[in-house]
């Protein structure tokens, strides 16, 4: 999907809410044991409760690469069901020499058909580079990131600067990417820092996981981050998932969705 289809999608739904699909077997509701793969049942009557209400879909590879091969195939029927009219983010955290990189670009664009991948920054450009020279696909680079260790480095002062790690991380990477192919990771949890990451980086889409069970204020992102074109796509991921451990765990999801679809609407 590209930046003008995605923008048309979001003003067109009313939303900017993306759905992160990350299936813990232990909390999936007991009565889709029966089924001869429990995860992607989940994740179907989750996909077919919120379609209507996001943009996009973010599977985190590790809740399948956990399973084994039968995770691997669960992915991919995943984003097979979810089809080509949302954006599908493979939240896989990659970035490694270039032929390395390379080869994961393959295996998730080529393979998989995902339209994003999350890479880290901290090899460099040769690291990035190779996600980038695929026409049509995304870079999601971690920038500052929602969890609490991103202070480790993330927020460290550089001396030369006197700013930090993660504002030197966007200003370099924007000689690498477009607005067109490449998003940064900003995590709702800091909320303060959404106006300098406007000055920075004013057309880029940014990823914002935070809000939801991490409490990620909606209205402050909104205030301080959005652009002409929107600019967010703000993810959910266990407040919608694990709304309910019951037989109505697919109402509940979409509960929670249209709520935050609800929220972001006035903002569009």
């Amino acid at each position: 999907m590209d930046r003008q289809t995605l923008i048309a999608e979001i003003f067109s739904k009313k939303t900017f809410l993306c759905v992160g699909l990350d299936p813990e077997p232990e909390r999936i509701p007991a009565h889709l044991a029966g089924h001869a793969d429990p995860v992607f049942e989940f994740n179907r009557q989750i996909i077919d409760a919120t379609r209507d209400l996001c943009v996009a879909y973010k599977p985190n590879v590790a809740f399948y690469e956990a399973l084994g091969p039968n995770g691997w195939s669960t992915l991919h029927r995943t984003i097979e069901y979810i089809g080509k009219q949302h954006l599908v983010i493979a939240d896989a955290k990659r970035g490694d020499i270039g032929n390395t990189s390379r080869k994961y670009a393959e295996a998730f664009f080529t393979r998989m058909s995902c339209d994003a991948i999350t890479v880290a920054p901290y090899m460099g450009e040769d690291s990035v580079s190779p996600f980038l020279a695929f026409d049509g696909k995304w870079v999601v680079l971690l920038a500052l990131t929602s969890n609490k260790g991103s202070s480790d480095f993330q927020q460290s002062i550089l001396a030369a600067t006197g700013r930090p790690l993660w504002e030197q991380v966007m200003q370099r990477a924007q000689d690498w990417g477009t607005p067109g192919n490449l998003m940064f990771v900003v995590g709702a949890t800091h909320p303060e820092a959404f106006a300098r990451v406007r000055e920075i980086a004013p057309d880029h889409f940014l990823l914002v996981p935070g809000v939801g069970a991490q409490g990620g204020d909606l209205a402050a992102i909104c205030r301080y981050g959005l652009n002409k074109d929107c600019g967010l796509l703000v993810n959910a991921a266990r407040s919608i998932l694990y709304a309910s451990s019951g037989m109505d765990f697919a109402e509940k999801a979409r509960a929670e969705a249209l709520a935050l679809q609800r929220e972001m609407a006035p903002y569009l």
